[in-house]
């Protein structure tokens, strides 16, 4: 019977939170870190991947990257890729170091844009010995500037962004606009999306709904395509058609490594965070996933 455990880790100078979601008592299992789309809490998707692959005979940790939810750090609600690739690495250390896990079978589960953080630590840290990317959002300069409106859109938010960080060095004042709005066109997601406006999916109390505007260059400049090439573990990818930006996670997988599978099932973008039968199709390819690629050992 899986159960969980409100856990803690230093990550540098604070302390991350996290629940750790463990299967029956079968002695240490393979060990899988979790986390979800940018701007987001465990609570809206890593909690519910982690406890389905628990289900399934793994030790599954979601955690909060540092500034957000319950996890320490400032400044608050601010995207920063580098700086959640550093979580992920110290994540993977909290959960080698567990007497319920076992270290020699440790793997990376990335929701959405985590894909791109998991991947990041997975090019350095050989202790992550198996990817499952579920929905990946996996973009490069290119592709930001398809998404965000060509060179002046993306040129638009760079300005912003330096606004706004020269007023927080200035006053430590972060100015804030909505992840998601269909109101506000400043917003992050400037769409009406369901998922994150809906209390009874993802707009919950614990997700403030806030993007830092001065986050946009860290975000705009982060290549995760120019990551595939060095990564050489096992890498699955399950993802549709009407998902995010799709041509980056073919890309991404055509430049992989190592060994690597692709998923392709239906369903948008938000299926895949809290939905059926989109949920259980993906923890069931990364649970098959991992029990074929990681160590036997």
């Amino acid at each position: 019977m899986t159960t969980v455990q409100k856990v803690t880790f230093s990550a540098g100078d604070v302390t991350l939170t996290g629940n750790l979601f463990l299967p029956g008592d079968t002695g240490p299992a393979p060990g899988i870190v979790v986390a979800g789309t940018w701007t987001s809490v465990k609570e809206l998707m890593a909690d519910r991947y982690a406890e389905r692959l628990a289900d399934r005979g793994f030790a599954a940790l979601s955690f909060d990257f540092t500034g957000y939810g319950e996890s320490e750090g400032e400044p608050r609600d601010y995207e920063a890729p580098e700086r959640k690739v550093r979580d992920i690495n110290h994540a993977v250390t909290f959960l080698a170091g567990h007497p319920a896990v076992n270290a020699a079978r440790l793997g990376a589960l990335g929701v959405c844009a985590a894909a791109m953080y998991m991947s990041g630590n997975a090019v350095g840290d050989p202790r992550v010995r198996s990817l499952a990317l579920v929905a990946p959002w996996l973009h490069d300069p290119e592709i930001c500037r398809e998404v965000y409106g060509g060179e002046e859109g993306v040129a638009g938010k760079l300005a912003e962004a330096a606004r706004a960080r020269a007023r927080y060095e200035a006053t430590g004042e972060v100015e804030y606009v909505p992840v998601v709005s269909g109101s506000d066109p400043r917003a992050a997601m400037p769409f009406d999306i369901d998922f994150y406006l809906n209390p009874d999916r993802g707009g919950i109390p614990a997700w403030p709904n806030r993007f830092a505007v001065m986050a946009w260059p860290g975000w705009l400049a982060y290549d995760s395509i120019a990551l595939a090439p060095q990564i050489t573990q096992p890498t699955l990818l399950v993802h549709s058609e009407d998902a995010a930006i799709p041509d980056g996670a073919r890309r991404f997988h055509a430049a992989l490594a190592g060994p690597r599978e692709f998923v392709w099932t239906e369903g948008d973008q938000f299926a895949f965070y809290d939905q059926e039968p989109q949920v259980t199709t993906a923890a069931d390819a990364a649970a098959a996933y991992f029990t074929r690629t990681l160590p036997r050992r």
